[in-house]
């Protein structure tokens, strides 16, 4: 069965820095694409960034390029999410997300706060 497991968000001040990391399990990791989305209150989820399987090519949303780096290590099978120059407007719940056999799995997500 697939896991996914986020961790390393927290609270942090406008400017800061958070490096959030996903854990997979339970798929060859190294074969599928993977994804970062991200949830504010209130508002629909949308995708942050994502990276192929061997991490060849990455994408992001124009709100976050510049700032966000996604990348993997395909031997921990663990995804990264390294943010730097956090604004409020990225505070929101971080999931990790893979499409394996036609499904989407989610983490359970971790959540950033950029506030003062």
């Amino acid at each position: 069965q697939v896991r996914l497991v986020e961790s390393g968000g927290g609270l942090v001040q406008p400017g800061g820095s958070l490096r959030l990391s996903c854990a997979a399990s339970g798929l060859n990791f190294r074969l599928f694409s993977m994804n970062w989305y991200r949830q504010a209150p209130g508002k629909e989820r949308e995708v942050v960034a994502t990276i192929t399987g061997s991490g060849d090519i990455t994408n992001y949303i124009d709100s976050v390029k510049g700032r966000f780096t996604i990348s993997r290590d395909n031997v921990r099978n663990t995804v990264y999410l390294q943010m730097i120059s956090l604004k409020p407007e990225d505070t929101a719940r971080y999931y990790c997300n893979v499409r394996y056999r036609s499904m989407d799995y989610w983490g359970q997500g971790t959540l950033v706060t950029v506030s003062s």
